[in-house]
């Protein structure tokens, strides 16, 4: 995971922008953190509700890192119109399915915890709808060589946002569940403010996205809130997907080599993860 962190400068540079999504409406499908990468588009589906309900859209397009995703593939086979794919591999079940197979990584990545991948998938889906991506690479770099968030003994902790910043709440949280193993959750900004707050306590870490627009009063309100509950709270600046990122897969890491966990496998080596997975898989 370090590794791949590290890289993301380097192969946000090579992401493709071309060719370009046609024109119509699109809706784009994942799971985990390909579902958050989804979301970046402002149609993501989950691939189950993608089986269940196939999203009314003139294109869909299969977010997977490696192409092989379950139920991503069976909402493929679910959708009846042109399919992209969006992933690491140019061969593979979904790729056989997809009119246009869009690699957004130069190599698979090795750890099970993915961030580089997340990142290039969403520089990509922007990209491919027409928006300049150039200076994300630099970005990144500046954002990699910045202040980290600090560490604490926290075993809960709160991520929220709105708006565009609401898919980073989500894979934030996913990163810190994944690679520390955390009771990590993430909460729509207004949702937070509306009944889950009742669960909220001087025990967990809060992060608030400082979001865009009329999102920015709210989150301010959303601090102050947390901080009278004697929160050890964070307003957190954001500006893009793709860097906004960044601060929390430092986090994940930064916890995981205090705590001593190995954020690579996400649980895959324990007998009873593995038979867990194996139960649905």
């Amino acid at each position: 995971m370090r590794k791949a962190v590290a890289a993301q400068p380097e192969w946000l540079t090579q992401v493709p922008t071309a060719p370009r999504f046609p024109e119509g409406r699109i809706a784009a499908v994942g799971c985990g953190t390909s579902f958050h990468a989804a979301q970046t588009t402002g149609n993501g589906v989950d691939a189950l509700e993608a089986v269940l309900s196939p999203p009314d859209a003139d294109v869909l397009v299969l977010v997977s890192h490696e192409g092989e995703t379950a139920l991503t593939l069976e909402a493929a086979r679910a959708f009846a119109g042109p399919k992209w794919l969006v992933t690491a591999k140019s061969e593979g079940p979904i790729a056989s399915l997809c009119d246009e197979v869009v690699i957004a990584t130069p190599e698979v990545e090795e750890s099970y915890c993915h961030t580089a991948s997340y990142t290039c998938a969403v520089a990509t889906l922007a990209a491919l709808r027409g928006e300049d991506v150039s200076g994300l690479a630099d970005a990144v770099a500046e954002r990699l060589a910045g202040e980290r968030l600090p560490l604490s003994d926290h075993r809960r902790f709160v991520i929220t946002g709105a708006g565009r910043d609401w898919p980073t709440a989500q894979e934030a949280a996913l990163k810190l569940r994944e690679g520390v193993h955390a009771a990590a959750e993430s909460h729509l900004l207004e949702e937070l403010l509306h009944g889950h707050l009742a669960a909220i306590d001087e025990s967990v870490r809060c992060f608030v996205l400082q979001g865009e627009g009329r999102a920015v009063a709210r989150a301010a309100q959303t601090v102050a809130a947390l901080e009278q509950i004697g929160c050890d709270v964070t307003l957190v600046p954001t500006r893009d997907p793709v860097v906004d990122i960044i601060p929390f897969q430092l986090l994940t890491l930064d916890l995981a080599e205090a705590r001593g966990v190995d954020p690579d496998m996400i649980r895959w080596d324990d007998p009873r993860w593995k038979a867990a997975r194996d139960a649905y898989s």
